[in-house]
């Protein structure tokens, strides 16, 4: 290298239209840059400055110097390239990069995100669920269900222990009440399960699948009409389909998700995916007391106490102790709450009779 020569950075330079690649330094000589190889400094190519394709700086990414013979200087030596530019005039760096450093403009854009993010939760999703429900083919709720199903059956529960006679008493009841609903009895399928970790509890799925655990059944005793109730209740989720709109619901948030954050990963998509698919076992506030006051409609119709499900509630509290209140946060009702609005609902259709 000549005396004269100033050294720029070091990089590998590439002849056009090639995958060869010779180890060369950057240099300036001669009012020229200059592409010189580090063994023999035998001079590459050359090029005038304002006759260079310098791409814009992006983060670490290499930067490329095209010379007018097409050949490529590639250089990890960003700093470098940008002293270049400066000595040159060219004071901007890429515009991409300079999106990418750190500024506190980046604060309110990020603030920007989950404000638009919260705000699509809370009035945008809300309309799409209720498009999806509406334009939902019957066969997606079977599908979703015998998928759900099969699901349960294969990691929490377990096949029934409950003697044949309990079992075709409580069937009795429940095509009885199921008689009564919209849909008609034969909409609704009842199965009986072992709880396991799930312990004593009925729930609905979206096609009106139904399933009931021993451990509820033992919890109600003798009393029939209380899991008649109950499993009323859960006819009110699907006829008011509770539980399609929850899994689109969780569907969406996770889409959400993902949309905010990018790549999660396999294994946090599938806990999205899964954890939207359990999701749809729960319900909202204003879902759940929908479904109490649908028991009470359909137990009335049928002939059965329209309060019938409060008797279970009583249990919660007596036999499980919950007796939690609602507050502004809560989702659910709280067990005192849920009861005393059956009851007073019981009485307000009462009335109504009476006045009819």
């Amino acid at each position: 290298m000549a005396s004269d020569d100033q050294f720029i950075c070091r990089g590998d330079w590439h002849p056009r239209s090639s995958s060869r690649s010779v180890r060369a330094g950057l240099l300036a000589k001669d009012g020229e840059i200059a592409a010189v190889a580090e063994e023999g400094e035998a001079a590459l190519a050359f090029g005038v400055f304002p006759a260079l394709d310098i791409s814009a700086r992006v983060g670490s990414i290499p930067r490329r110097i095209e010379f007018p013979d097409g050949s490529l200087f590639e250089t990890t030596d960003n700093d470098a390239i940008d002293r270049l530019l400066r000595a040159k005039g060219r004071r901007r760096a890429g515009l991409v990069h300079a999106l990418e450093r750190f500024h506190p403009r980046l604060l309110l854009f990020v603030a920007a995100v989950f404000l638009l993010s919260g705000l699509v939760y809370r009035y945008a999703l809300p309309v799409l669920v209720e498009v999806a429900v509406a334009v939902t083919p019957p066969v997606v709720p079977r599908l979703m269900s015998l998928s759900t199903l099969e699901t349960l059956d294969r990691t929490v529960l377990d096949e029934t222990k409950l003697d044949e006679a309990k079992r075709d008493a409580i069937s009795a009841g429940f095509v009885r009440i199921a008689a009564q609903s919209v849909r008609g009895a034969s909409a609704y399928t009842l199965n009986f399960r072992e709880g396991g970790v799930i312990g004593p509890n009925a729930f609905a799925l979206p096609d009106g699948t139904l399933i009931i655990t021993d451990e509820l059944i033992e919890l109600a005793g003798n009393d029939t009409e209380m899991l008649i109730g109950v499993l009323a209740h859960e006819i009110g989720h699907v006829e008011l389909e509770h539980s399609l709109r929850q899994i689109y619901r969780a569907a969406g948030v996770a889409g959400l998700i993902m949309l905010i954050a990018g790549d999660v990963g396999d294994s946090v998509e599938d806990l999205l995916v899964q954890g939207g698919g359990l999701l749809a076992l729960s319900y909202s506030r204003a879902a759940e007391s929908e479904a109490d006051r649908h028991s009470v409609e359909l137990m009335e119709k049928a002939g059965y106490d329209p309060a019938a499900i409060a008797r279970f509630f009583e249990i919660l509290e007596q036999k499980l102790g919950d007796t939690s209140g609602t507050n502004m946060l809560s989702t659910h009702p709280g067990t005192p709450e849920r009861k005393k609005a059956i009851l007073d609902y019981q009485a307000k259709l009462r009335q109504e009779q009476a006045t009819n």
